[in-house]
């Protein structure tokens, strides 16, 4: 029997060959797919049950070998919407079954692949070039927290981010200790201290009865103060108003108190007599001998009515340490950081995905907001999924449950995986496989030639 087992060994390692040379060819073709995970080709060798003095290398049998985890070379391609993961893991994608723009239909099925090439669809969904839509977790944009548990099919529209009224003003300065207002002079003692008594229509000073500056005192009081910078605000309708800031000296150590300042905001720098022109904030600011604030941090602006738009419930904060009273040469106001946390309405203008995996909205009021969290899915055997078709995965039983989480990868935006097929390889191995397919046609050609031989005896 050993020509005939010849026979069979020489066809199964034909077969073999045959399986081998169809993964090769299937390499070949997608080496430029991108996401595309090559398959290799194993041997097993199948011996017979025979005595230990009778035994036999034995026939052969072929297995695709998945190289799941072996990732790709990363390619720029300048579209924001296009990603690649850096490490482990699939992105969580599904198919869609019918319908069109919010009424799509899906088939709720996680489904993973390593395709990163994403982008908008007319209805606003991110589909990559296979035709899947990305998976992920919706992010409310006020609180900054993730919708629901599970993936859903992500749908970004062109819709307004509503405006944000201004509640606080962050505010990082230093005070020269000597300011030098258009009244003050060295040889003239306390003459940079603000003097109540110079304004016609009332102390404008937190002890004074007024506590604002009129329209008739605006050239009393610009002589007496100092700028201290301005701020864009935003009302509830997102309604932009300039407030200014003006400061005043009203103490000192020299005078034998405290070092005190009046902050001021404006209302209506053109007022008119008996008209508001600036409002005092109502808090005395002190300082220390080594110019370290010892008034309240927070200070809370009054209600002003801007060009008609009234500008209510706002704080400046200082953040302890952020104002202080130095020695400035200049005797002006170093204004080093005035921000504000207000905003008017926006539109969608551009879209992103960010390092740990947020799809990043970028409005045309210059906000840049967090939409959805995109859904990466970790397997402990990923090699052991079942392929599909367009570079799509699907669980089995061997590959065991996803784990969702980035763990220690990382995403790349603007990029895309390409295929992991190494052209010079893929061709060593053809050469490889094609010796061994013709070697074992090779054995059947000898094996013919000894049964020849054999029924050559016979006649």
């Amino acid at each position: 029997m050993g020509v005939f087992s010849a026979l069979t060994t020489a066809v199964s390692g034909m077969q073999a060959q045959s399986y081998a040379l169809e993964n090769i060819s299937g390499n070949i073709a997608n080496s430029r797919t991108a996401g595309f995970k090559r398959v290799d080709t194993s041997f097993a060798d199948l011996v017979p049950d025979t005595a230990l003095n009778r035994q036999i290398s034995g026939s052969v049998a072929a297995y695709s070998q998945a190289t799941n985890s072996i990732q790709g070379d990363l390619s720029a391609t300048r579209i924001d919407t296009n990603v690649a993961i850096n490490g482990e893991g699939f992105f969580v994608v599904d198919q869609r079954q019918s319908g069109l723009g919010a009424n799509t239909q899906f088939a709720n099925n996680n489904l993973y692949t390593r395709r990163g090439d994403f982008d908008f669809d007319a209805d606003g969904y991110l589909v990559n070039g296979a035709g899947y839509y990305l998976k992920g977790q919706r992010i409310d944009q006020v609180t900054g927290q993730l919708i629901g548990t599970q993936p859903e099919v992500l749908r970004i529209t062109k819709e307004q981010i509503p405006a944000r009224a201004t509640t606080s003003i962050e505010y990082r300065a230093n005070i020269p200790a000597y300011p030098s207002t258009n009244s003050a002079s060295p040889t003239v003692p306390n003459s940079e201290l603000l003097n109540p008594a110079s304004f016609t229509a009332g102390d404008p000073t937190t002890g004074g009865a007024t506590n604002t500056v009129m329209g008739e005192d605006i050239t009393t009081f610009l002589g007496q103060s100092i700028p201290g910078g301005s701020v864009t605000v935003y009302n509830a309708l997102g309604q932009a108003s300039s407030v200014e800031l003006r400061w005043a000296k009203i103490d000192s150590v020299a005078n034998g108190g405290v070092d005190t300042w009046n902050l001021f905001a404006a209302e209506n720098t053109a007022a008119g007599t008996g008209v508001v022109a600036y409002r005092n904030v109502g808090t005395d600011i002190t300082f220390d001998s080594t110019g370290q604030l010892t008034s309240a941090a927070t200070i809370a602006l009054p209600n002003l009515t801007v060009n008609g738009n009234l500008i209510s419930g706002i704080s400046l904060t200082t953040g302890g340490n952020g104002v202080t009273q130095n020695g400035d040469v200049s005797g002006q106001i170093d204004a080093r950081s005035i921000r504000q946390d207000g905003y008017a309405a926006g539109t969608l203008e551009r879209v992103a995905i960010s390092d740990d995996g947020r799809v990043v909205g970028t409005f045309s009021n210059g906000q840049v907001v967090a939409l959805a969290q995109i859904s990466i899915a970790q397997f402990n055997a990923s090699n052991a999924m079942k392929r599909l078709d367009g570079g799509a995965f699907a669980e089995t039983i061997e590959s065991g449950a996803p784990i969702f989480g980035l763990g220690v990868s990382q995403l790349i935006g603007g990029n895309v995986e390409q295929s992991n097929t190494d052209i010079a390889d893929e061709f060593s191995k053809m050469i490889v496989t094609q010796q061994a397919y013709s070697a074992n046609t090779k054995v059947i050609t000898t094996a013919q030639e000894m049964l020849r031989d054999v029924f050559s005896i016979i006649r």
